[in-house]
């Protein structure tokens, strides 16, 4: 038998145990309810052989948003790791985001003017790009397209790169400095204990059902709470009435090591076309204080979504697009409910734009 709650949460992940806690700090009652078998959605850890081991890829909190920061690290302490990844073509390592090392590595130039004119003479500007492929060569030239963008990109997405749209690399970073820090923010770390951690503190005093499927029996759980918050697709909510949204998923291949120090860093991303695989990522590497004899690797495979499979970047074409867009016409016809998040919305969102928007909603309702 259960109460009846103010709120009801579908999934605990990031978006709902932020909301969470801004409910449950108003005095307000929460339930979550959680698909998988824990809480933390996409940015669940656990500990492995002493590393936290990010299970659904990687995970590195960043953010210029000083209320989102301050917030989170309420419920975690937060190491100073910096993203910067390496990129591997066919053996030839090279520094992301393109920079002067990156530069260097592709040319052997080591002046910003002799980098930016090796730039220039690559670079298409005959027009309006029509695709990816036209978009990418005219900010950054055919060498790093080819070697470093293209074979990545189309095992990312299936599909070849003059097939996807322009804007999916309208903002490529290039920096004309030694700068190999991935994120331009002001807030940047993993948490130490881990993301499932940070969730669980985030989440206390909220009751939690896991495995439990809340489209399974959705007239019974509304009559649950005054009010729904619902994090999961939006087109599923709907029963797929008006057809299925497009996304691409990950498979994950994780493997414990009887090494220290497989590749040297966290993440390595794999930018030719024959390697299955797009990225391997060395988890310990997130944490500076990881000083296990062992190490634990991931593999990531992209893949089209079959059925079962997890959802993880919308596909953001004109028809998708516009398929959400009668959803979300839907959605707002919801009495009570509140559809959300990364799923609800149908759009890539960064970890503190998540709890950002959680923030956002519960102030406007509490």
């Amino acid at each position: 038998m259960y109460m009846r709650y103010d709120f009801l949460i579908v999934g605990a992940g990031l978006f709902g145990a932020a909301f969470a806690r801004r409910a449950l700090d108003a005095g307000k009652t929460c339930l979550a309810l959680e698909k998988r078998s824990h809480i933390g959605g996409n940015c669940y850890t656990e500990c492995v052989d002493g590393v936290q081991v990010h299970k659904y890829g990687a995970h590195i909190f960043h953010t210029n948003d000083k209320a989102v920061w301050g917030f989170v690290t309420k419920f975690a302490e937060f190491n100073r790791y910096t993203h910067s990844p390496l990129a591997n073509f066919k053996g030839q390592l090279f520094s992301l985001p393109f920079n002067m090392y990156t530069f260097y590595q592709m040319w052997g130039v080591t002046s910003p003017g002799a980098a930016l004119a090796k730039i220039d003479s690559q670079r298409c500007t005959a027009g309006e790009p029509q695709n990816l492929e036209e978009q990418a060569i005219s900010l950054v030239g055919t060498d790093i397209y080819e070697k470093l963008i293209k074979g990545y990109t189309e095992k990312q997405w299936g599909r070849p790169c003059r097939e996807l749209p322009a804007f999916i690399v309208n903002r490529l970073p290039l920096r004309f400095t030694f700068d190999c820090n991935y994120f331009n923010a002001a807030f940047q770390g993993v948490p130490k204990a881990g993301y499932t951690d940070l969730v669980r503190q985030m989440l206390a005093g909220a009751d939690i059902c896991l495995n439990t499927d809340f489209l399974a029996d959705k007239e019974f759980w509304r009559g649950q709470a005054d009010w729904i918050v619902y994090t999961g697709p939006v087109d599923a909510y709907f029963g797929y009435q008006l057809g299925a949204l497009e996304y691409r998923s990950l498979r994950f291949e994780t493997e414990t090591m009887d090494t220290a120090n497989y590749q040297g860093v966290a993440v390595m991303n794999f930018t030719d076309a024959e390697t299955p695989f797009t990225r391997i990522i060395e988890h310990k590497f997130f944490d500076s204080e990881a000083n296990s004899g062992k190490t634990v690797i991931t593999r990531e495979y992209p893949s089209e979504r079959g059925p079962g499979a997890e959802p993880y970047y919308p596909v953001n074409n004109d028809k998708n697009n516009a398929l959400y867009s009668r959803y979300a016409k839907l959605a707002k016809a919801e009495p009570s409910v509140f559809i959300k998040g990364r799923l609800g919305e149908y759009q890539y969102y960064d970890m503190d734009k998540v709890i950002g928007s959680a923030l956002e909603l519960a102030d406007s309702l509490l």
